[in-house]
């Protein structure tokens, strides 16, 4: 029995710490990013090379090890993100065009070589484990990166919780790009879609015969995606989802983002006199 709670639980607590340490750490000094950068991406290009040891290491500890693996390379990303080295083209705000149009372009231009670095990694771990026994590494990257996109996208139609508190200083224009609603259409797809996934993965982890390797890394992922569904939930339920993390955004200052209502865009001077 331990060796199936054992999974879920590390899954979970994986997910709030690195979290919060992301946060904390681009919460801090930007004299300080430098130091983060470096080490976060000698723990990367490790974690990579661990990805390659472990591809053919069918066995419950090599799935542990591709798992947190996937989430060292995942972290850089988010640190590279979120201390604003590797972003996109674009470092202003929405600014509408005549029409009101622009909010579309305009945003990714403002992720463009963050969305690339990733594509760019994820097919470098699909080639260093292609065919091969372990793919809990791959499958978590994967999970990470269909999901995070499914939340950008779920801020740029709309939700109740655009959670600034997560974007430093240095991001406020970020939130000019998201938009303040109830709810959105996409929003039911990507749940009811992930969910969907998620059971047939908790099916096969469960299924009889299934090797104790696979069913530890099923698990693994799919806590992951199971914890990625509930961030989703929280962008439009009535809670705040940074209680969470008040540990990590203890250094933050509250900062004033702008939020489109409804379709009605952010004017670019008023953006600029709020930060």
């Amino acid at each position: 029995m331990l060796e199936l709670w054992l999974p879920v639980v590390f899954g979970i607590f994986i997910w709030w710490f690195a979290t919060g340490l992301v946060l904390l750490l681009d919460g801090l000094p930007r004299t300080t990013f430098r130091w983060s950068l470096l080490i976060s991406s000698l723990l990367a290009i490790g974690a990579l090379a661990g990805l390659a040891h472990t591809a053919n290491q069918s066995t419950a500890l090599g799935a542990y090890c591709a798992f947190t693996c996937a989430l060292l390379v995942w972290g850089w990303h988010e640190l590279t993100f979120l201390t604003g080295s590797l972003t996109g083209p674009r470092k202003i705000a929405f600014v509408p065009n005549k029409d009101g149009s622009g909010r579309f372009s305009q945003a990714v231009a403002a992720i463009l070589w963050h969305e690339l670095a990733i594509i760019v990694c994820g097919l470098l771990i699909v080639a260093m484990t292609w065919g091969a026994e372990n793919q809990i590494g791959t499958w978590t990257f994967l999970v990470l990166w269909i999901m995070r996109t499914s939340a950008k996208l779920n801020l740029y139609f709309g939700v109740r919780n655009l959670s600034e508190e997560f974007l430093p200083a240095h991001l406020a224009y970020m939130g000019s790009y998201f938009l303040k609603r109830p709810m959105n259409f996409f929003l039911p797809i990507s749940v009811i879609a992930s969910s969907i996934v998620l059971g047939l993965m908790l099916m096969r982890a469960f299924e009889p015969g299934s090797p104790t390797a696979m069913t530890v890394g099923l698990l693994l992922v799919s806590t992951m995606l199971a914890m990625a569904i509930l961030e989703h939930l929280l962008l439009v339920l009535p809670l705040q989802s940074t209680a969470l993390w008040k540990w990590a955004l203890r250094n933050r200052k509250t900062e004033v983002t702008i939020a489109p209502e409804l379709g009605t865009g952010p004017k670019h001077e008023d953006f600029l006199r709020a930060n």
